[in-house]
């Protein structure tokens, strides 16, 4: 990885055309995978009842918010990143992000479990000793406030530009390149701040940017 790099990286080819039929009708098509990937990563819960016969359901933090807290405790307490805590990280994420991509019109291409397809996301394994503050995981998801504030406003305006693409695609069978860059630019933005403040990949504050 060279020094100006960051350790969190998304491509997705550009498609020449797109089929206006599969776009019609994406949020149907999407549905089997969208549960499969809600399965994957749905919080776990369960009820219980307290001494005067009220329900209260209980629930955890799922999949990756319990994933978020072991690597925390690890870095902490031992200084360690688990390869297959990582590689199970890296992997979910290419997943989801490749149903992202699909929802988002991005691809035709119907998500793979497996397979790269389109959607090239590369995470940095850490040195942990070397490259890692024990600390900073405590304070990372407080520092990248900033980034969430800015996130919302750019997820709003992706959805915007995924909804004018619908209608693109529908009458010319293409992505507009600029709708296309800016979608594809906020993926990568809220990437970076995830590896940054969740995965715990890197302490290199993400840049503001969409490139």
């Amino acid at each position: 990885m060279s020094g100006d790099t960051y350790p969190a990286r998304l491509l997705v080819d550009y498609p020449e055309r797109l089929d206006r039929l599969s776009t019609a009708f994406r949020l149907i098509w999407v549905i089997p995978i969208l549960i499969v990937l809600s399965v994957l990563t749905a919080n776990g819960g369960e009820v219980i009842t307290d001494e005067t016969g009220r329900q209260i359901t209980r629930s955890g933090g799922g999949i990756t918010g319990g994933l978020f807290v072991a690597t925390l405790l690890m870095i902490l307490f031992r200084r360690k990143y688990p390869r297959w805590w990582f590689d199970f990280a890296l992997e979910l994420n290419r997943f989801s992000t490749r149903v992202g991509a699909y929802l988002a019109l991005l691809t035709d291409r119907y998500p793979s479990t497996t397979d790269e397809q389109a959607v090239h996301l590369e995470l940095d394994y850490p040195n942990v000793e070397r490259d890692l503050n024990r600390w900073m995981p405590l304070v990372k998801w407080i520092l990248a406030i900033p980034h969430y504030l800015v996130l919302v406003v750019l997820v709003f305006l992706a959805l915007l530009a995924i909804f004018v693409a619908w209608f693109g695609i529908l009458f010319t069978g293409r992505y507009p390149r600029s709708l296309f860059d800016f979608v594809v630019g906020v993926g990568r933005w809220s990437l970076r701040v995830s590896a940054y403040a969740f995965l715990l990949i890197t302490d290199r504050y993400p840049p503001f940017s969409l490139r």
